[in-house]
């Protein structure tokens, strides 16, 4: 087993509790070394994308993802030309329960005695998973329409930045403050990780919260699905050689869920 030591100068007083080393295992069961996760974490770190393909009995397919808190326009773009899926965050469990953040399906079953329709649209019959990890959708009140490139890029990095602000503060006050900072319907799905992260779940979002921590960022992540040419999901192996190409990290699910369950003991 190795050790790798956290420069404490790039760990975000969010998570200022969470040990700053990370514990791995010098070889994965592939035969590849591990260090990949090291390399990921860098790469979040100095606000570069990574690639993240969860596996092949799940959804089967690659999100492109970043560090909310280094998003910029031009990220937006180029997750809206490459990527093709839905742009959206990725939250912590602590951070929407400190937002009163609801899942929309427990929203939906909450108000389906007065709108009768939600009984009927309840997602269970979801062919990956059990349970769909959507929330609300925003706009910053400062963004015109939300869609373009630049107000969805403010949107992003203005909710990174509301968490930071809000971090030391009760549940009632976070509430107050992002009700003056954001509106909703908006063009941002929020989507929240399991309470028990991988333990519980092991989605794009749990992937990537999971690494946030890790990094010791600030536990919001910005992402999108990589969709191919044929209507499907781009096929793994055209994703990989697709970092290659950009020299984006491109990481496995299972990687991820061995390095964290170290780390988190």
């Amino acid at each position: 087993m190795w050790f790798l030591e956290v420069n404490q100068n790039q760990v975000d007083p969010f998570l200022s509790n969470i040990p700053i080393f990370i514990l791995y295992s010098e070889m994965s069961s592939s035969g590849e070394s591990i260090s990949i996760i090291q390399e990921a974490i860098e790469s979040l770190r100095k606000g570069h994308f990574i690639l993240l393909y969860d596996n092949d009995s799940r959804e089967s397919e690659t999100d492109i993802v970043l560090a909310s808190q280094f998003i910029t326009p031009n990220a937006i773009k180029q997750m809206r030309k490459d990527g093709g899926g839905l742009i959206f965050l990725m939250v912590s469990n602590p951070v929407a329960k400190k937002l009163q953040l609801p899942f929309l399906s427990d929203l939906f079953s909450d108000v389906s005695t007065q709108y009768p329709i939600f009984k009927e649209l309840i997602p269970n019959d979801i062919p990956y998973d059990t349970k769909s990890s959507f929330s609300l959708y925003i706009n910053h009140r400062k963004t015109f329409t939300g869609i373009t490139d630049n107000d969805r890029s403010f949107t992003m990095k203005k909710f990174a930045e509301l968490i930071n602000t809000t971090k030391k503060q009760d549940s009632i006050t976070a509430v107050k403050e992002f009700g003056k900072e954001f509106r909703s319907p908006g063009h941002i799905p929020i989507g929240i990780s399991s309470e028990k992260l991988l333990n519980e779940r092991k989605g794009h979002t749990e992937l990537v919260i999971s690494l946030l921590e890790m990094a010791g960022l600030t536990p919001v992540g910005s992402g999108c699905e990589i969709m191919g040419e044929n209507g499907k999901a781009m096929p793994k192996e055209d994703a990989r050689k697709y970092a290659e190409k950009n020299n984006f990290i491109f990481l496995e699910g299972n990687d991820i869920i061995k390095a964290w369950k170290k780390w988190s003991k």
